[in-house]
Order: C-alpha cells, then structure tokens, then sequence
C-alpha cells in the first residue's frame, strides 16, 4: 500500500523485508526508520512489551464480570464450575486451531488474514467491518462500562452507581485510552503493561483468599454442589456465553 506524497513512497512491508532492510544503513526518526527505497515503522515493542501485551489480552477484563453471570444462569456452584470447565476446553481447541492457522499463514492481520486465505477478499472484507463497527466497539464498551461501575460502586454503597455516571465514565476512559495509543506507542504499552499487572496480580489475590476461606472451614457452598441446577436450554447458552466471553483471549 502506498500513499505518494511528493518524493517520499510510504510502504507496508513483509515482516521479513523490514528485517532485511533495518540492516541497512539509515536515519531514524520517532517511530519511523529511513532506508535507502523505503520508509518503514520502526519496532518499538520489545520482548517485555509483547508478552504484556498478549497477557492482557487472554486475561480480559470480562473475567471480574461473568463469573456472577454463570452462577446465576446455572443456579448452582457445581453446575457453573462444570460450565467454566467446558469453556476452558472449547477455548483450548480454538487456541490450539489459531495456533496452526497462524503457523501454515505467517501474515498479519488474524482473521482476516486467514478469511482472506481460505474464502477469498470479499468475506474478509465484511468480516472486518463488521469487526471494526460491531465486535470490537462493543467489546470495548463492556470493558469500560464495567470499569466505571467499580470504580464508582465505593462512592455508593447503598446502591448501584447511577446509569449516567457510569456512562460518562466508560465514555472518558475509551476516550483517553484512544488519545494514548494514537500519540505514543511508549506511553500506550507502558498502560498495558501496568494494567496487565494489576489483572494478574487481583486475580492471584482472588485465588489466594479464595483457598484461605476454603481452608478455615468455609465450603458450604460445595456441599450438594449441583443443587438447583437449571435445565433451562436459554440459561444454559446463556451461562455459556459469559463463560466464553472470559475466555475470548484465545
């Protein structure tokens, strides 16, 4: 792809091309290397960057979300526990095919890349855009909506934070995390990297206090584990797709 302005051809270029030429000589400028014929991105992430940034990815925000979910479409410990288990496994296959997709096709872009491969231009385009105007959007969109409601539920303890509120909240927080990404990719992986901490390091806390509630004598609630589990097919799809939605990282 290029867009030729004035004398200058700026150009995407195959990962193994831009290796080839970063050997060349050349000047660098922000975020951009110059070499004889072409300009290209330069690499800014390293191999801490990366695996933040794939961390944070697996372990979505949904996690704090859909457990509560599960457990009330189920209707029992034991049936949300067999629920989050089946999740986890489907995941598994769809990693383990993404994970061979992504070795037979060696290009960038994920599933369009792939659509593309096997069905054709046509089916990969609506894929993206239904990407760019659906998926990504409302993904998004739970994921701040949720993290406004926590940061406001201490300032309401009585009840629910307002709807407004949370919207405004959800509205500033897409907003900022859009500045910071479009301005500096430093500045955009130092915020993945400490958000990914911050989910690793609750999650690990849940855990923990978890198996201490468990080991003072605290497992009620595993005693006749599947009572009043539902049969209900629509809360069944229904828990399946919150369980799911933790597991999208795959």
């Amino acid at each position: 792809m290029g867009d030729n302005k004035g004398s200058v051809d700026i150009q995407t270029m195959d990962p193994i091309d831009a290796a080839a030429s970063d050997t060349e000589s050349g000047k660098e400028s922000d975020g951009v290397r110059r070499s004889r014929s072409q300009i290209v991105l330069k690499k800014s992430l390293g191999l801490h960057n990366g695996v933040a940034i794939i961390v944070g990815i697996i372990i979505g925000s949904g996690i704090f979300v859909s457990p509560k979910g599960v457990l009330q479409e189920v209707g029992s410990v034991g049936g949300s526990l067999l629920i989050w288990a089946m999740c986890g496994l489907i995941s598994l296959v769809g990693a383990m095919c993404y994970a061979e997709l992504g070795t037979a096709i060696p290009k960038s872009g994920a599933d369009y890349a792939y659509i593309k491969e096997a069905f054709g231009p046509l089916p990969a385009f609506l894929y993206l855009w239904v990407a760019l105007v659906v998926i990504m959007p409302t993904g998004n969109a739970v994921t701040a909506l949720t993290f406004s409601y926590y940061v406001l539920q201490p300032g309401f303890p009585n009840c629910d934070p307002p709807s407004t509120a949370v919207s405004l909240l959800a509205a500033l927080a897409i907003l900022l995390l859009t500045f910071i990404n479009c301005w500096n990719v430093k500045w955009a992986t130092r915020v993945q990297d400490v958000f990914t901490v911050a989910k690793v390091l609750a999650l690990i806390m849940i855990i923990i206090i978890g198996f201490i509630q468990i080991g003072r004598g605290k497992y009620e609630h595993f005693i006749n584990a599947f009572e009043g589990t539902t049969t209900n097919p629509g809360s069944m799809a229904l828990a399946f797709y919150s369980g799911l939605f933790s597991y999208a990282g795959w």
